[in-house]
């Protein structure tokens, strides 16, 4: 296990790209305020940059999450690599320099990784015991390299937390902060996404650390697969829903994966798509591909620079995580390299 640890350097104008943003982050899903179940248009950009991000070094992320608006921000970024099992996992924790918000943010596939793609291809045939809170024993189906990535940073996740709940530093655990831990947040792109959605089933179950469910106001993921399979745990999935909001572009083939030639899966939580240039709940969420061979197409499109036709669904240039951020960024609002909008913006 790899623990790199950085404390963001200072930062100039145009940024912060947010102003305020730890006090905004704090009032984000505040099950005390009536807007607690409503999505936050700052928040997704802010998680969207973080996930972005977590694909470069700690520095780097700090460095962004800086520009965002958490200031003087420590980075814990935890990765773990065994090429043997297909393990390619790695977390960026993001603290406030108050300690009173934390950011996980999951990274997603490893792209010059074989082994990455191998894991993202073995939808195995593990189970979950997930007890209910009226005492019932829920066993889906999950994706096992999806879940295999996620149990690899586990412990040291929560190690982490444990942390930031008594107010230490992440940067410098032997550092006491103004604050312990009082907003957390989960974001993650792609296989980062699917993670991150393990992470909410996993505190939705009956005997998960209280302290840490008390304090998860929302995970935010963009262009993730499915997770979990049949059969669908309805009770876990409907509590750990209640605080995802996936986020899809309609032309990305990730989140309609695995295929259902490899079995049934499903998404949970609530699902955002992109579409005349706003983020729009929809009832009916995304569905498995249902021809593998659509995928293949799409890839091949994309390498060639060939632009999308009517009859062709996917692209999967859709799936870049920067595709994510340049439909999450506010109007108005400079990007993470200082540039500002122009007028087509």
């Amino acid at each position: 296990m790899n623990i790199t640890r950085v404390i963001a350097a200072p930062t100039d104008r145009p940024f912060p790209v947010h102003d305020g943003l730890p006090e905004r982050l704090l009032t984000a899903h505040d099950p005390a305020l009536p807007a607690a179940g409503e999505r936050d248009a700052t928040l997704a950009h802010v998680l969207g940059l973080c996930a972005g991000y977590a694909y470069a070094d700690a520095p780097t992320v700090s460095t962004m999450m800086a520009r965002a608006g958490l200031a003087g921000n420590a980075c814990a970024q935890l990765t773990q690599v065994v090429d043997a099992m297909f393990i390619y996992a790695s977390a960026s924790l993001v603290q406030s320099a108050c300690g009173r918000v934390l950011i996980i943010a999951y990274r997603g596939t490893e792209l010059a990784a074989l082994g990455s793609w191998l894991g993202d291809l073995d939808c195995g045939r593990e189970y979950l015991a997930l007890r209910t809170h009226d005492g019932a024993i829920e066993t889906p189906r999950v994706h096992a390299g999806f879940h295999r990535n996620f149990r690899a940073l586990h412990w040291e996740v929560e190690q982490a937390l444990s942390l930031a709940l008594q107010g230490r530093s992440l940067a410098d655990p032997g550092q006491d902060l103004a604050h312990p831990l009082q907003a957390l947040f989960v974001t993650g792109h792609s296989l980062g996404a699917a993670m991150a959605e393990l992470f909410a089933l996993k505190l939705a179950r009956q005997g998960a650390n209280a302290a840490v469910v008390s304090r998860l106001r929302a995970v935010y993921t963009f262009g993730g697969p499915m997770v979990i399979g049949d059969p669908f745990p309805a009770q876990t999935a409907a509590r750990a829903g209640a605080r995802l909001y996936r986020h899809v572009i309609p032309a990305d083939p990730v989140p309609a994966l695995p295929a259902a030639a490899w079995g049934h899966f499903a998404h949970f939580g609530q699902e955002y798509r992109h579409a005349d240039g706003q983020w729009q709940r929809v009832s009916q969420a995304t569905t498995q591909l249902e021809r593998v061979r659509e995928l293949p197409r799409a890839m091949l499109a994309a390498l060639r620079g060939e632009k999308q036709r009517a009859a062709q669904r996917y692209s999967i240039a859709a799936h870049g995580p920067h595709q994510y951020l340049a439909a999450l960024r506010p109007p108005g609002r400079a990007s993470e390299f200082g540039d500002m909008p122009t007028e087509s913006d």
